[in-house]
Order: structure tokens, then sequence, then C-alpha cells
């Protein structure tokens, strides 16, 4: 049976058991599943965490190194993020260079943490258009289905507020905390014909029309957003997806802080 079937029969499935109220795991429409967060993963890192959201799985690591800055930022350090995504995780990975879905991964994450202010990047100054902080951090799936955008946002920022900024080592003073400003959470959301689900499965994702990101604050505020899919949302069904962002991304970080 070719795979455009099996997408087909799923679909079907899905849609039938939404128009009944419920989904295939048993969840409601704005419900999460299960969120575990381990920090301090690896120990030769300055911050990880490794984050549990149902049956998807990733790893993410922060590193840093002494670096020069972008000359239109000279007194702020400098965050990279990359995703990676290996065939381990998913029959649906490829190995080699990152793909148009790694990319997009990593760009979603990287937008909310960096719109979202989640660290004080001038405090990750050394010497005004010299020397500053260059943090990597990496994401890595290690079991995959579905929600890549949300598990490794929960993952960066639970990194992000474990990790020590390593100065003695690099003989620039004492060691100090990484310099949490802002703790931007994102909720996922897809639109199946006329209903929306947040944190979609791998099954979810597949038969989804349109998908929704939206990263807010701790005051509610939307600090990024990204649209996928090549299907259409009415400016109600972003309103929705905006309320249940901000409700689940409220629950996400008080189980962050707990």
């Amino acid at each position: 049976m070719s795979k455009d079937v099996m997408a087909d029969l799923k679909r079907d499935h899905i849609v039938q058991l939404l128009s009944k109220g419920t989904r295939v795991d048993g969840r409601a429409f704005d419900e999460m599943r299960p969120l575990t967060v381990e920090i301090n993963y690896v120990l030769s890192a300055e911050g990880s965490a490794r984050v549990r959201l149902g049956k998807t799985d990733v790893l993410v690591g922060i590193k840093m190194m002494v670096g020069s800055p972008f000359p239109d930022t000279p007194n702020s350090g400098v965050m990279t993020t990359n995703a990676e995504l290996i065939p381990l995780a998913s029959e649906t990975f490829e190995s080699g260079p990152p793909d148009q879905e790694s990319i997009e991964v990593s760009r979603v994450i990287d937008r909310g943490i960096r719109e979202g202010h989640a660290v004080d990047m001038k405090k990750l100054c050394i010497e005004a258009g010299k020397e500053v902080w260059i943090m990597f951090l990496d994401i890595h799936a290690l079991d995959f289905d579905g929600n890549l955008f949300d598990a490794g946002n929960i993952g960066a920022l639970a990194a992000l507020k474990s990790a020590i900024v390593p100065a003695a080592r690099a003989g620039k003073g004492e060691d100090y905390p990484m310099p949490i400003s802002h703790e931007p959470i994102s909720v996922t959301a897809v639109k199946i014909g006329e209903h929306l689900l947040i944190d979609p499965t791998h099954d979810e994702e597949r038969v989804a029309d349109a998908r929704l990101t939206v990263a807010t604050l701790e005051n509610g505020s939307i600090c990024a957003m990204q649209k996928g899919g090549s299907g259409s949302l009415k400016m109600d069904e972003v309103f929705k997806i905006i309320e249940m962002s901000r409700k689940r991304g409220a629950e996400v970080r008080a189980k962050l802080s707990g």
C-alpha cells in the first residue's frame, strides 16, 4: 500500500475522531502531552536539558567560547542555534547536511528565544567591539513523534536557565549564571479540517492543513509567530491559537520553575 493511500486512511481516521470531539491518543484539542524536563543532563556542557513531550524526545546542549562580536552589535554576545534531526530519531529523517525541515526547526526555536529576549546578550559582552561570549545552542532529536518546535523551545529555555558562563576557564573572571531576562514559551497548533489541535503528534502533523507556532512571554505578549502548511487560518482561529499559547505557556513556565 502506497504512502499516499496510508496518509489518506490516517487522515480519514483522525478526522472521524475529531468530529466526535476526541483525538487518537484521547487528549482534548487544547491539551498537551505529558511533559518531563531533566536539566544538567550533559555534564560537559555549559547548560543542558532533556525534554520528553509525549513520545518526542529532545536533548539540548549549550557550549560557549570567547570570540568577536558582530560589527552592528559590538557590545552584545552572539547566539547560534542548530537542530540535528538524525535517522535514529525517525524514519522520516535523512542523514547528511541540514535539510529544509531541520533548518525550519532551528529558525523557529531561535526566533522565539531571540525575539523573546530570553538572554540579556549585553551581559555576554567582555570588551565592547573586541570580545564577547559566543553561545552555541544545539538541539538533538532523539525520538520523534511530532512537535519538535515546542519540545526544542522548552529544552532550549531549560538549558539556558541552568547554564553557567565559564568565565574562569577562559581567564575572564569568575563564572556566573546565564543572564536570563525572559522566558518565551512556544505553543504549536495545527488545523485539520475545521479543528484546531495543540501539540500535534507526527500523524496529526502529516495530515494537517495548516500549522501555527506562537511564542509568548510572561505577560502574555507575543514575541514570535511562524505559519506552516499550505492551508489558511481565519483571523478568529489565529486569535484562538494565541489564547491557547498564553494559557499553556504559563503552565510550562510554572513547571520549569517548580
